[in-house]
């Protein structure tokens, strides 16, 4: 592959909307041809006999029995709010008329 010229990099930048000095221009441009030579690397493994994958580690849900169960603590809860009456929280009227 090509080197990465510092023209592509003043392209690219232009249509990113970066302002870029020149300097940074070729700081990018040799950063973009280390990267590239990197995934040229990669490429060059041998992934033919690898399971497709969606994670690095294998992750297992535990589930817990879903059980209704019932539970006598509405008084505690009541009494834990603001305001109430009845068996219900009161709250401010929000709703005109």
């Amino acid at each position: 592959m090509a080197k990465i010229t510092n023209d592509e990099v003043r392209k690219v930048s232009h249509l990113a909307r970066l302002e870029l000095n020149e300097n940074e221009i070729n700081n990018h441009a040799d950063q973009l041809e280390k990267i590239l030579d990197y995934i040229k690397q990669l490429e060059q493994i041998d992934t033919d006999d690898v399971p497709c994958t969606t994670r690095a580690i294998e992750v297992i849900n535990v589930f817990r029995k879903d059980e209704n169960i019932n539970s006598d603590c509405t008084e505690e809860l009541l009494e834990l709010g603001p305001s109430r009456e009845d068996k219900y929280f009161k709250v401010p009227k929000i709703i005109n008329d």
